[in-house]
């Protein structure tokens, strides 16, 4: 449930981006769930609850036809177009739409949802509105590829990991912790970071031994095998100031170059 909603907030923020951005009179959308399918639970300008809560079938409709196809849709006058079907054509003329675009939230190649914007007139919708329209699906993209991202890693691993694998994970726990926006999820995010350092088979911190998050950030992707540079491209950063991280914990950790340091750092207890 707290998933929905989170998930619920990025469509919404979207669609407030893509009426301020386009001066859309109305905006919608809804998330896909795997036993309901699509819903219309987020919308922005409407005067009527015509299309709230609205199930949206494969193939019906103009949101159909998107959700089928995972292409953006459009339509100059929704009640006489003949490319789609009309299964909502009650609805929609209670909102009193006409010109009308569909675009859909595809992760991973499954469409998770379709972003809605909506004119009243029947006029051909420009292409800065398909564009901004496209932008706002691929916000949402980008959210819900991050908690898929997320919910993988934190899941329950799978019986009898090797202690590689779990070293592996931790890395890319610390390279996606930056990029979640949600506080309480970061939180949680360097929480598991943190039990992985002192997990079974890590030896306790050494007294003495302390890395900045962003030194142990460094180092866990230098053990991955990652270059300067690719280092830096996933954590966002600079190459030079990935050199800087890291020659501050080589010098912590008493150590002369880079294979050095992470073996260190394991021995100290500060990175499993």
């Amino acid at each position: 449930m707290r998933e929905h909603v989170e998930s619920s907030g990025e469509l919404r923020g979207a669609l407030l981006r893509l009426r301020r951005a386009t001066g859309l009179p109305v905006v919608f959308g809804g998330l896909t769930h795997e036993t309901r399918g699509l819903r219309i639970g987020e919308l922005n300008g409407a005067v009527t609850p015509a299309l709230h809560g609205l199930a949206i079938s494969a193939g019906s409709g103009l949101g159909g036809k998107c959700l089928a196809l995972g292409r953006p849709c459009a339509v100059t006058d929704y009640p006489s177009a003949r490319h789609i079907t009309h299964e909502y054509d009650g609805p929609v003329s209670a909102e009193g739409l006409r010109s009308v675009i569909a675009v859909p939230v595809v992760v991973r190649r499954k469409v998770r949802g379709v972003l809605y914007g909506a004119l009243r007139d029947a006029l051909p919708v420009g292409e800065r509105i398909f564009d901004a329209a496209v932008a706002a699906a691929r916000d949402v993209e980008q959210a819900l590829a991050v908690r898929d991202e997320v919910r993988e890693l934190l899941a329950p691993p799978p019986p009898g990991p090797s202690w590689e694998e779990v070293r592996q994970a931790y890395g890319e726990l610390r390279e996606l912790a930056p990029k979640v926006t949600d506080p309480e999820l970061r939180e949680r995010l360097l929480a598991v970071c943190g039990r992985l350092e002192t997990a079974s088979g890590s030896p306790a911190p050494l007294p003495g031994v302390t890395l900045t998050p962003r030194e142990t950030d460094v180092l866990s992707a230098v053990a991955s095998g990652a270059t300067n540079a690719t280092a830096a491209a996933r954590l966002g950063l600079r190459p030079e100031t990935v050199k800087g991280y890291l020659r501050s914990a080589m010098r912590k950790l008493g150590a002369h170059t880079r294979m050095e340091a992470v073996v260190a750092a394991r021995r100290a207890g500060v990175l499993p």
